[in-house]
């Protein structure tokens, strides 16, 4: 009765997955879509030194998984399955991460999906989690499909642009996030024609300098289950830097210093490991452009081997924003209880 209730039980996250009705969700007969052009999560998946995920193949796969294309999910993911170092990378973005692994969709994973998922639980920041992808090797072919499967409904719920880590959970009473219409809208509205830099052949024009900058302070915090994490904070270096700017350029949402904010993989802190040092924060277009660049470092500074060491084995980063004076005491504080600071939790590139 337990086996046949968990068929169903799966059948029903397929269908929520795929948005089929049940019945065609059971059977496995939806429809078919295009392939992405884009590694889209190139560099962000946790991954073992000498056994690297395929980042083309998972990201068929969670493309597919956000197009609600059950054909393209059966046949990638049966490669997933054969490719086990992909299937460690996708299910250690989600499982490695305190809070998924107490999520009621692993309740009904296989007994063997569940062990593995309680080793991982909470290992993210910490030396054993290249041993718990490892383990991801030796699951029998039965267990890995039923990992994949319970991944791929986190995944789902991530949206079809954000792959959210579920990195804690948030308590703040910040206002919720909305980002500012476009003043340029109200022009087009009235039949007036809007020409912005995009429109205008003007080669190569580093469009850094044209829109506002801001400053890098480097901080640590904890996540809620008290592992260390690195932080960068953020503030004005313009005159038009500020809060509504970055409620204009990002998605970041409203943080008061509680648990922490959503994981946006498209967001990249990127770090040099010859020098030790910081380049960059820049978003990821849908082709892997740089779309926005809100810092970039004007000179090459190594950073403090404790807060490196931290950053290369986290490969995460909270980054918060914006405040005046990052290292006036109480300032962060401050602006995170007046509901002026925004945050999102970066993915680290390693250059």
């Amino acid at each position: 009765m337990v086996k046949k209730h968990g068929k169903k039980q799966r059948a029903k996250n397929r269908s929520r997955r795929t948005g089929a009705a049940h019945a065609s969700a059971a059977a496995n007969t939806l429809h078919d879509h295009p392939q992405p052009d884009t590694d889209l999560l190139a560099g962000m998946m946790p991954y073992v030194p000498g056994w690297e995920a395929d980042d083309e193949l998972a990201t068929r796969l969670i493309a597919a998984c956000w197009a609600a294309c059950m054909p393209c999910q059966k046949t990638i993911g049966k490669k997933v399955v054969a490719h086990r170092a992909t299937l460690a990378g996708l299910a250690g973005t989600v499982f490695l991460t305190p809070a998924n692994a107490a999520r009621p969709q692993v309740l009904m994973a296989s007994p063997l999906t569940r062990t593995w998922i309680d080793q991982a639980h909470g290992k993210a920041f910490t030396d054993d989690a290249q041993a718990v992808l490892r383990a991801v090797e030796a699951l029998e072919e039965s267990a890995a499909t039923d990992l994949l499967d319970v991944t791929l409904d986190f995944w789902a719920m991530s949206g079809a642009r954000d792959a959210a880590l579920g990195l804690g959970d948030r308590h703040t009473q910040a206002p919720p996030r909305q980002r500012p219409a476009d003043p340029m809208d109200a022009f087009r509205e009235a039949g007036i024609n809007v020409v912005t830099l995009d429109d205008l052949d003007l080669g190569d024009i580093d469009a850094y300098h044209l829109a506002p900058n801001y400053g890098v302070t480097l901080m640590k915090t904890d996540t809620p289950d008290g592992q260390a994490m690195p932080m960068l904070v953020l503030y004005p270096e313009t005159e038009d830097a500020g809060i509504e700017d970055l409620e204009a350029r990002t998605d970041w949402e409203h943080w008061g210093l509680h648990g922490m904010p959503d994981m946006d993989p498209h967001w990249r802190l990127r770090a040099r490991i010859a020098d030790r040092s910081l380049r960059g924060l820049v978003h990821l277009g849908p082709e892997g452009e740089d779309d926005i660049e809100l810092w970039r470092a004007a000179e090459t500074v190594s950073l403090p081997a404790q807060w490196w060491d931290l950053l290369d084995r986290v490969q995460h980063v909270l980054v918060a924003g914006p405040v005046t004076d990052p290292e006036t005491s109480g300032a962060l504080e401050a602006a995170g209880n007046a509901g002026k600071l925004l945050a999102v939790v970066a993915r680290v590139s390693f250059v």
